[in-house]
């Protein structure tokens, strides 16, 4: 079973960045499946953490405390370091690199 979850501000920033109306209906779609977390986790000690910047880390954080297998994110600037590794137990990659994974 996959459970895919997203964070509140994660979520708004991707309504934000979705220009014109065929975009805003396909992510309204994409956006049924997923569970909203319901809080901003708790920052705690990650192993081989990786230095996201601040703003970043709860992103990370998230997936550790949810016990994803993966946290998929365009954010190369940020967690482009991160790509391919498998960090606390969630492998970060490419939404594109995932889909050719599986």
């Amino acid at each position: 079973m996959t459970i895919s979850t997203i964070q509140p501000a994660r979520l708004a920033e991707a309504r934000r960045n979705v220009q014109d109306a065929d975009s805003r209906e396909h992510l309204a779609g994409l956006l049924e499946a997923l569970t909203v977390l319901p809080y901003k986790p708790a920052d705690f000690p990650i192993e081989d953490d990786p230095g996201l910047p601040a703003k970043d880390r709860p992103v990370l954080l998230a997936a550790i405390v949810s016990h994803a297998d993966y946290l998929l994110t365009g954010d190369a600037t940020h967690f482009g370091a991160c790509y391919g590794r498998t960090i606390s137990g969630v492998r970060i990659a490419r939404p594109g690199g995932y889909l050719r994974e599986e």
